[in-house]
């Protein structure tokens, strides 16, 4: 914005009059007016320079509800001294957020308060410094190099001593039934049939689906690990965060990684959004950093059903020992997956009660009582209820509850 020009004329304009009516006071204004706008033409010459702005953010990563703030430092290579800084950003989902720098030299500081975030993944962009002159006549925006930074914000997770699935599954009967884990070979992949090679190893579909012969890749793989997989459909999303039902789905499935990872069991967490994540999480801290990111980056914004998800071209689910899904999205194909699935492997089922996010009234979800009716352990999360009790509980029996 250039308000010097307005100046330069108005102080002509005054001069001239003042040599008009021979009045030596507005001489002086004059003269003053075109001596500011001179200066602040010089000014803005002289500012101009490249700008280096470091944002650092405090608490990094932080845990949703946590007062998160960030620390823009930002080093001129300019030494003439400026009136005011003001560093303009968009934050992601947050908006547009502006700040005041305080510090005349060649490097200023301020804090910017976000207050207390939900759970998201916040990129710092559209970063602009605009500076001022003393006279406020002049400002113009600085060519600046912007650290990439992004405010980072994990789910709360919460402690779990025992999951709802770990008495096994329960039988039509009421008996308790449990699938031996065994350690063996998991088909991998297919590749292109070498000469000597055994015709056992063939994968006759994909054979004739080529027209050529294909084997199978076999994957040394022990059944002890366990897959949690979180349905990320768009169909199953109610309320606003943080109290949706997706986040409360996020911290469903982070809190049954962390649990495994802490008895030592490898998990990995799938989720099935468009930034598809894979994480494998061991009993390691790194892993479980890991593992919060991508919750963290989760959105309910998947192009595909579960059902498709659950299917045998997703070789971490194919290969898992045992597999736990965390959905509010139970449609019939979906349900046969999984049936299919728990034939042969351990499985039991999260289900976020999305209608009771939205104010409307819960019915009983066939997919959910076919499911516990076949054995699986299902728990069933609803709005209000205590997250840590839900996943704890040894058995869900509220599941028609209407």
């Amino acid at each position: 914005m250039r308000r010097w020009g307005s100046a330069f004329a108005l102080g002509l304009g005054v001069t001239v009059a003042a040599i008009a009516f021979g009045s030596l006071p507005l001489g002086v204004a004059g003269v003053g007016l075109l001596f500011a706008a001179g200066l602040t033409s010089v000014w803005a010459g002289l500012v101009r320079g490249p700008v280096v702005v470091v944002p650092i953010v405090d608490p990094a990563p932080a845990i949703e509800g946590d007062r998160v703030m960030i620390t823009i430092e930002a080093r001129r290579a300019s030494r003439v001294p400026v009136g005011s800084l003001v560093v303009h950003a968009t934050l992601g989902r947050l908006g547009a957020r502006e700040c005041r720098l305080r510090g005349h030299g060649r490097i200023a500081r301020a804090e910017l308060d976000l207050g207390t975030l939900h759970r998201g993944c916040f990129p710092l962009s559209n970063v602009r410094l605009v500076l001022w002159d003393f006279l406020g006549l002049e400002s113009l925006v600085a060519p600046t190099n912007v650290s990439p930074t992004v405010v980072v914000v994990h789910p709360r997770l919460v402690a779990l001593d025992r999951l709802f699935s770990d008495a096994g599954r329960i039988g039509r009967e009421g008996r308790r039934v449990l699938l031996r884990r065994s350690a063996g070979y998991d088909f991998h992949s297919v590749r292109e049939y070498e000469q000597g090679e055994s015709l056992r190893r063939v994968h006759w579909p994909t054979s004739a689906r080529r027209g050529q012969l294909m084997v199978k890749e076999l994957e040394d793989s022990p059944r002890d690990s366990v897959v949690v997989l979180l349905d990320c459909d768009p169909a199953g999303a109610a309320g606003e965060p943080p109290d949706s039902s997706f986040d409360t789905a996020v911290r469903a499935a982070g809190s049954i990684v962390w649990r495994y990872a802490r008895a030592g069991r490898t998990a990995t967490l799938v989720t099935t959004g468009r930034g598809r994540a894979v994480v494998p999480v061991r009993s390691g801290e790194s892993d479980l950093r890991g593992a919060l990111g991508a919750l963290a980056a989760a959105e309910p914004d998947a192009r595909h059903g579960l059902a498709r998800s659950l299917s045998f071209d997703d070789a971490p689910v194919a290969r898992a020992g045992e597999l736990v899904v965390v959905t509010s999205t139970l449609e019939p194909g979906a349900v046969t997956a999984l049936l299919g699935f728990a034939t042969r492997r351990l499985v039991s089922v999260v289900w976020i009660d999305a209608p009771s996010w939205g104010s409307r009234p819960t019915r009983a979800t066939p997919g959910v009582l076919r499911l516990s009716a076949s054995g699986i352990p299902v728990a069933v999360a609803r709005r209000g209820d205590d997250l840590a009790a839900v996943l704890g509980a040894r058995r869900t029996e509220a599941l028609a509850h209407g």
